[in-house]
């Protein structure tokens, strides 16, 4: 029987069980000081880190190490009985990841709700972060988009599956039935769509804005920031990264177009590109 590529490693980051993938692609004895990548996922039904990120892992473990963790309640990560869900508990699962792996300090990349936890992250532990990737971020208040209102909304079936993914993606060349199935069996796994539906429940602007850091907080931030998004974005408005651009003095905005909201899917060898070279810069 195949292995299933979306289950890695197994810490216990406080009291919650956490499954991640871990590369580390500096050679060794080389004295590089990079420091390691943690990727955050996004908030789709039946996620996990590797669904999300699995064209960019390899890519980005050319002379760093790249971590990217289930965040609680997603993937093959714990789901605890009675939890909270919201950012104070995934900054606090986050911080507690760090410790369990003995790191210090990250670059990170977040993806859609997984940026939102990048800068709240930031926000809570400036000092634990080196450089920020914003990708599709949330982390602002915006106006419920009907995309996201279908995506936190989702019941499961493989038409529903189909109609988001036609969402996510601006190439439809990308969206498949086999892959609709695949992630139509990924959110039926037991457990997962109920703690997905209790992350965002109805009326669904309240979980746009529990997302979303203080601007003042965002502003202040003293890190050096990319910031990604698909000009053609149905989940999160580009104009939400145009306004983090705005806030965040040491930012640098690059817009893709012909592109939903995968830009790590649908255009992943430029955004590997992007980020790589982002992070190697030496410069500040």
């Amino acid at each position: 029987m195949d292995s299933n590529p979306e289950i890695g490693r197994s810490i216990m980051a406080g009291a919650i069980r956490t499954n991640y993938h871990d590369r580390d692609g500096q050679p060794d004895g080389d004295g590089s000081s990079a420091r390691p990548l943690l990727m955050i996922h996004g908030s789709g039904p039946g996620v996990s880190a590797w669904a999300n990120w699995r064209l960019n892992i390899d890519a980005l473990a050319q002379g760093r190490r790249v971590i990217a963790p289930d965040m609680v309640g997603f993937g093959f990560t714990d789901r605890p009985e009675g939890a909270v869900y919201g950012k104070e508990l995934w900054v606090r699962h986050l911080a507690d990841f760090l410790d369990a792996l003995g790191i210090a300090q990250v670059d990170l990349v977040g993806n859609s709700f997984g940026g939102a936890l990048a800068l709240a992250f930031a926000i809570a532990h400036p000092e634990r972060v080196g450089r920020l990737v914003l990708m599709g971020s949330a982390g602002l208040s915006f106006p419920l988009t009907e995309g996201l209102d279908a995506v936190w909304g989702y019941s499961p079936s493989i038409a529903a599956m189909r109609r988001l993914l036609d969402v996510f993606a601006f190439d439809r060349g990308l969206v498949s039935d086999e892959l609709a199935e695949l992630r139509y069996r990924a959110s039926i796994r037991p457990g997962f769509q109920e703690s997905f539906a209790a992350m965002f429940p109805a009326p669904r602007q309240n979980g746009v804005d529990a997302l979303a850091s203080e601007e003042a907080a965002i502003a202040a931030l003293p890190h050096r920031a990319l910031i990604i998004h698909g000009r053609e974005d149905r989940v999160i408005p580009p104009e939400t990264s145009q306004r983090l651009f705005a806030l965040i003095a040491d930012a640098e905005l690059h817009m893709f177009g012909r592109c939903g909201h995968w830009t790590q899917i649908e255009h992943a060898d430029r955004f590997n590109r992007l980020v790589d070279d982002f992070l190697r810069d030496g410069s500040r």
